[in-house]
């Protein structure tokens, strides 16, 4: 595979958010195809992480920028631990 046809990589983004914001906040990127996907990484602290495609992370933060209008919203670090999704952790070996 050349450098050219190599993925763009996806940009982890942590938000702490209301428990009853979640499903709004993965309906809302879904919207918009090809942004990021959202994944629940602890459903009872209501920690959630948008998996941002690098191409689009200006994007990504204009979202979360007009969302934080309208729902509580906390960027925080990486968790110390992935838990149970894979996908974290494989995002945190590269």
């Amino acid at each position: 595979m050349s450098a050219d046809s190599e993925p763009a990589g996806l940009e982890p983004i942590f938000l702490r958010v209301a428990p009853t914001d979640i499903a709004l906040i993965k309906f809302l990127f879904e919207s918009y195809e090809g942004v990021a996907v959202v994944r629940t990484v602890d459903r009872r602290a209501a920690v959630i992480v948008a998996l941002v495609s690098r191409d689009f992370l200006a994007v990504a933060r204009a979202i979360l920028d007009d969302l934080s209008g309208r729902v509580a919203i906390e960027e925080i670090p990486p968790p110390a631990e992935a838990g149970e999704d894979w996908l974290l952790r494989l995002l945190a070996e590269e």
